[in-house]
């Protein structure tokens, strides 16, 4: 009996191993404008398998000979139901119809596709081109980064700030890319607009943890954005008109369904009007997005894109502050075979910032530059098994300072601080595999070397120290040069192994149990003791005096579906360690400064926390509520016993740090003609310095500051809300619009955006005074398309 239970066993395994498999693949598009999309569903029921489209729009499937049902599904878009016989490798190319006619926008979504229970990656928002207009914003103008800001995890320096923070970590340690190119400042007019241009938009991921290998050089997040490829069937235009900048998005076919191109600009004008209150003042900001591709067959596509923008502020003439980022790409998408896809980018990327000080006479321009070659591949090696492998190399230029005259008499001698260079290589592999029907891994390794490359001069200092401590008056001091190294050759290298994890557990078709690991290394550096990036900020290279920083970070998280997909619940536990975390002695002075090195400690970080977010999907009521309980820490202790470091080697409150941080996001739809929505954010104050006491020196008053951000601003909140009217005869025009009214900061709370202390000139009594930058703004915009 048991020889016969043996040979059941053997032909049964026998006839596994000689069942036949073929690979179904294809690239999934929209049917109005041939545009490939990212993350589309594609499933097999009857197997209980699927796939998804990757960042350019491909999938790949290896089944068992037979014949198929296919579910393809994606939001905003109509399910398609198609049936298949699978008895060779076939190509599959699939059109999707959108499932309503309207604007093109920006939805957030996030993990809502029914995939996202057995994927491993977790810690990800996703927003993609579809539906965010509705969400009120400053001014009334649609914003990639004040969109993001509602969910967890994600706070900025408050209001007039630039960039956004993630998890209690920097501005600089956040990974931006457009179009794989990285943008260095996300802002315009130093944080009231994001650079992004929303109709230009086709995808957007933010990764706050378990990073995929594929990225690195951030240890923060990555907001990781594509733009369109344009309508390769038809040309259209959109846009909008609002009170302080309009925008205008043109597109179509160069060759019709082979290529297309991509053209947007947005401009604000609301310094024209200035004039007429009598001031002499500018501040604004212009961006152009254009795109062409080229399909040449169904193995090979090219892509050419680019972003550039400019922001001016004025005052008078006297003072002009001009910054902006520059990037360029061009892309080779190739398919080897239906089972590895490749991409080839060559990417440039720019950020100049300067400053012209008329009344001072002299001009200041500063900036970094870099070039990107990278090759990425995708390979489908089965079903339950995924590899994604690629190589990056990036040469970065910095230009620290360049000071020159703008006038003959102004006294002021043309100087060059050092120009730095470096060179960042890295490898990476990663698998994405099934192992069971319940458990799902994803493993890899990023290996980067930095080199430190050979510069005109380099300051030498005693015992290779630029601080030192003075033990007599407890300060931090910048050590004297000793001597200057000139034409240098290779001055530091690194290389740090960056492991990475995550994987997801079934509990049920509706729950599953994610835990994910990363380490990252970050070798560029925000040079900046302000909570927010100023254009001054300069970028500084890891080197002989400065260490690069690196991240380990844990994440464990449950995720449910309520109702088949029409709530959802997903929480999330994180901790984040943080080695060689730039800090600064009291008194810094970091601005055209030539030894920066002088100025520098470096300590270490952590941030902890629990995020909660609880959706509506479904219905004419959707939306969300966030909530973030975390905290975000420094400590720099002595480098010796007798150093005192800072906040005496204790542990404080990073001016990253938002204890509690809620949102809500409400969308009603009452008709097709009428659309409403509100957003309310609460955050804690942020850390920032009072004085403690106060002392007389020659008759004027010094005020004594205590330890370091042991005080907090008031807390903040806001409450915004909009309205959308659709004309009913949208329907019968060539011409569609929408009028969309806002109504930001509903109950005018003037948030404190610092609060400074003076001397009342009439009592002679100290007082604080509150800075706060928006009370209640109404607006109007009208946005359209043909």
């Amino acid at each position: 009996m048991k020889n016969i239970y043996a040979l059941l066993l053997l032909f049964a395994i026998s006839t596994a191993w000689s069942q036949e498999n073929y690979t179904l693949s294809g690239v999934v598009s929209a049917a109005s404008s041939n545009e490939t999309l990212i993350g589309v569903n594609v499933l097999i029921p009857g197997l209980n398998k699927g796939t998804v489209t990757n960042e350019y729009g491909f999938y790949s499937i290896t089944l068992p000979k037979g014949s198929y049902t296919l579910q393809i599904s994606f939001i905003g878009f109509q399910p398609v139901t198609q049936t298949i016989d699978l008895n060779q490798n076939k190509k599959l190319n699939l059109i999707i119809e959108e499932s309503t006619q309207t604007l093109d926008e920006v939805i957030i979504e996030e993990n809502i596709e029914k995939l996202s229970i057995r994927k491993p990656q977790m810690s990800v928002n996703a927003l993609t081109a579809s539906t965010i207009k509705q969400i009120p914003v400053v001014l009334g103008e649609a914003d990639v980064i004040k969109s993001i800001l509602l969910l967890p995890g994600v706070t900025s320096a408050g209001e007039g700030a630039s960039g956004f923070n993630v998890r209690g970590g920097a501005v600089d340690q956040n990974l931006i890319l457009l179009d794989e190119a990285i943008i260095f400042n996300s802002s315009h007019l130093f944080g009231f607009f994001s650079v992004f241009n929303p109709d230009a938009i086709k995808d957007l991921k933010l990764y706050k943890g378990g990073i995929p290998a594929r990225y690195g050089g951030r240890i923060s997040s990555v907001l990781d954005i594509y733009q369109k490829e344009g309508n390769s069937k038809e040309f259209h235009a959109s846009g909008g008109i609002g009170a302080v900048a309009s925008r205008l998005l043109l597109e179509g076919p160069i060759v019709k369904d082979k290529s297309a191109f991509l053209i947007g600009g947005r401009a604000s004008y609301a310094h024209l009007f200035l004039p007429l209150f009598d001031l002499d003042n500018k501040a604004y900001f212009y961006d152009l997005n254009t795109k062409l591709n080229y399909k040449f067959n169904d193995y090979n596509s090219l892509y050419l894109s680019g972003y550039f923008g400019r922001d001016l502020f004025s005052v008078s003439e006297s003072f002009i502050n001009t910054y902006g980022n520059a990037t360029i790409n061009l892309r080779w998408n190739h398919l080897f075979t239906d089972k590895l896809f490749s991409n080839l980018s060559l990417i440039y990327s720019d950020y100049y910032y300067g400053l012209l000080l008329d009344f001072v006479g002299f001009q200041y321009d500063s900036g970094i530059r870099n070039f990107n070659l990278k090759y990425d591949f995708q390979q489908y090696i089965n079903s339950n098994l995924k590899l994604s492998y690629g190589v990056n190399e990036i040469y970065h230029r910095f230009n620290p300072a360049t000071i020159k005259p703008n006038r003959p008499d102004s006294g002021i001698i043309a100087s060059q601080l050092t120009h730095k260079f470096a060179n960042e290589f890295s490898v990476y592999a990663e698998a994405e595999q099934d192992l069971t029907d319940n458990l799902t891994l994803r493993y890899g390794f990023r290996i980067s070397h930095f080199t430190r490359l050979g510069q005109e001069a380099l300051n030498i200092y005693a015992d290779d120290n630029p601080l030192i401590f003075n033990s007599d008056l407890k300060i931090y001091q910048t050590a004297p040069v000793t001597d200057t190294l000139l034409n240098t050759g290779t001055l530091a290298n690194f290389t740090n192994f960056e492991p990475r994890a995550s994987l997801s557990y079934v509990l049920s078709k509706k729950s599953a149990v994610k835990a994910s690991y990363n380490r990252m290394a970050q070798y560029l550096h925000l040079i900046s003791n302000t909570n927010s990036p100023t254009p001054l900020d300069v970028y500084a290279p890891s080197g002989p005096y400065l260490k690069p920083q690196l991240l380990d970070q844990y994440a464990l998280g449950y995720f449910r579906e309520i109702n088949d997909g029409a709530y959802s619940v997903e929480t999330e536990v994180f901790y984040k360690d943080i080695q060689n975390r730039l800090d600064y002695r009291n008194g810094a002075q970091l601005i055209a400064n030539d030894a920066i090195e002088g100025e520098i400690l470096n300590g270490k970080a952590r941030a902890y926390g629990l995020e909660f977010l609880a959706r509506k999907n479904d219905g004419v009521l959707t939306g969300w509520l966030a909530y973030t309980l975390s905290r975000s820490e420094q400590q720099t202790p002595g480098r010796i016993p007798e150093e005192i470091g800072i906040n005496n080697g204790n542990w404080y409150a990073s001016a990253y740090d938002k204890t509690h941080d809620i949102s809500a996001y409400i969308n009603y739809e009452l008709s097709k003609k009428w659309n409403f929505n509100a957003n309310f954010i609460f955050q804690t104050g942020q850390p920032t310095n009072y004085p403690v006491s106060q002392s007389q020196f020659q008759g004027l008053s010094i005020s004594n500051y205590g330890m370091r951000n042991q005080e907090r601003l008031p807390s903040y909140n806001r409450l915004d809300i909009s309205a959308t009217l659709t004309p009913s005869n949208n329907k019968n025009r060539k011409l569609k619009g929408e009028w969309v009214f806002s109504i930001y900061n509903v109950y005018n709370r003037m948030n404190a955006a610092s609060i400074n202390f003076r001397t009342n000139e009439d009592t002679r009594q100290n007082e604080a005074v509150k800075t706060s930058i928006f009370g209640i703004l109404p607006s109007v915009t009208y946005n359209f398309k043909f």
